[in-house]
């Protein structure tokens, strides 16, 4: 049990240094992936809801401690949208929701909602054009992450799914 949370904290690591240093050189007009949801993402539907929105509140207190940014936005968003990701769990669909095309959808959910209140809160600007944070705060960092996601699914182990 106690393997079950500090697995995802050990992978934590590494996908955080990719992040704040590899993630912003393959940056896109400012948009970025996050490999941090798809970590969130993976978890909370392979062990459920409560876990996901507890994950996400962690990683997203420790993303926010090594990040130097606001703290506390990250790890609004990231509690949120481990919650959302708890949506699609079910105990009979856990090899499905990781193996599939699924996941790639619940990683575009998750991660479009994450970046949407991620720059909802740390915006700095001083007339807030809701259209912009829409598709070039939430949509758009939402589908590099997912394509990012890609090989979850490919390198996953697949039993047998029917």
């Amino acid at each position: 049990m106690f393997w079950n949370f500090l697995k995802p904290i050990l992978l934590f690591i590494p996908l955080a240094s990719v992040q704040l240093v590899v993630m912003p050189l393959l940056s896109i007009d400012a948009i970025t992936p996050n490999l941090i949801i798809i970590l969130i993402c993976f978890f909370t539907l392979k062990y459920g809801q409560m876990y996901g929105t507890l994950l996400g509140f962690v990683l997203g207190f420790l993303y926010d401690s090594i990040s130097g940014g606001l703290l506390g936005a990250f790890m609004f968003s990231f509690t949120i949208s481990g919650f959302i990701a708890g949506y699609f769990f079910n105990e009979n669909k856990i090899e499905i929701n990781t193996a599939t095309n699924e996941f790639i959808i619940i990683v575009l959910i998750s991660a479009t909602i994450n970046s949407f209140l991620y720059n909802l809160l740390s915006s700095s600007y001083d007339e807030l054009n809701i259209f912009y944070i829409i598709l070039e705060g939430g949509i758009l960092p939402g589908l590099y992450t997912a394509f990012f996601a890609l090989p979850v699914i490919l390198f996953n182990t697949r039993r047998e799914l029917r």
